[in-house]
C-alpha cells in the first residue's frame, strides 16, 4: 500500500484489490461504520465522524453497488493493455490478471536540451523534434503489433509516463480502438524498462482511495 497527499486536501491510498476488504473494515474500525453512497467513480464511504473515502473504481473493472461487489469487481482477473511511453521509450504489455503475458521495450536515442543560443540552438531543437517523432513513431507501430490484436479481448489500455506522449501515440488512426478503451489512470513511471512495466501491472489494477479525516473540532 502507498499514500500521497492529495491536490485540495487528504491523501491518496493505493490498495492491492485483495487487500481492499481489509482495509475498509480498518477505516470502519477507527471512524466507525460508514455509509456507503455510489458515485461515478466508485463508491463514497461516510463515517459517522466526518471522514470519507473515496473508493476510485480500478480500470477495467465494472461498476458497483456495495462494498462486497465493489471488492469482488476489483480482484476479478481482467486483460488489461499497458502502453508505457516517455522521451525515447516505451514499453507496451497484455496483462491478465497479475501477470504480464507479452511485453516489449523500445529504446531510441532523444538528443538533450542544449544551453547553445542562436542558430546552433534552433539546429539543435529541430533534431531533437525529429528524434521525438521518430521515437513515438516507433512506439505507434509497437502498438500496432502488440496491443491492437488484442483490443476486442482487451478491459481497458492503461498509458503511463508523459501525458503528451501516450496522447500522441493513441492519435495515430490505426489505433483508434485502443484509444476508446483509454483509461483516465495515468501511472506515474520512470523511464520504461522491461521491470517498470512488470511494476506497472500491479499499478493498473491497484485500487485508489481518497481519504479524508474528520475536521478537528474548534474549541469553544
Amino acid at each position: 500500500m502507498t499514500s500521497r497527499p492529495a491536490a485540495g486536501g487528504g491523501r491518496w491510498v493505493e490498495v492491492d484489490p485483495t487487500r481492499v476488504a481489509r482495509w475498509v473494515e480498518g477505516f470502519a474500525d477507527r471512524h466507525g461504520p460508514p455509509a456507503t453512497t455510489v458515485e461515478g467513480y466508485g463508491l463514497l464511504l461516510t463515517a459517522p465522524d466526518g471522514a470519507t473515502a473515496e473508493l476510485h473504481t480500478p480500470p477495467g473493472a465494472p461498476a458497483a453497488a456495495d462494498v462486497p461487489g465493489f471488492v469482488a469487481a476489483a480482484g476479478a482477473p481482467r486483460r488489461l493493455g499497458l502502453l508505457l511511453a516517455r522521451k525515447g521509450a516505451v514499453a507496451v504489455g497484455v496483462a491478465e490478471g497479475a501477470e504480464l503475458l507479452v511485453s516489449k521495450v523500445d529504446t531510441r536515442y532523444v538528443q538533450g536540451r542544449t544551453a547553445a543560443g542562436g542558430w546552433s540552438q534552433q539546429r539543435f531543437a529541430r533534431r531533437r523534434d525529429n528524434q521525438a517523432k521518430a521515437a513515438l513513431g516507433d512506439a505507434a507501430e509497437l502498438a500496432v503489433r502488440l496491443l491492437l490484436p488484442e483490443a476486442e479481448r482487451l478491459a481497458a489500455v492503461v498509458g503511463g509516463g508523459d501525458r503528451r506522449a501516450v496522447d500522441t501515440v493513441l492519435a495515430d488512426r490505426r489505433l483508434a480502438p485502443l484509444a476508446a478503451l483509454r483509461a483516465e489512470r495515468l501511472l506515474d513511471v520512470p523511464e520504461p524498462r522491461h521491470a517498470v512495466l512488470v511494476g506497472a501491472v500491479a499499478a493498473a489494477r491497484a485500487v485508489r482511495i481518497l481519504v479524508r479525516d474528520p475536521a478537528p473540532e474548534r474549541a469553544g
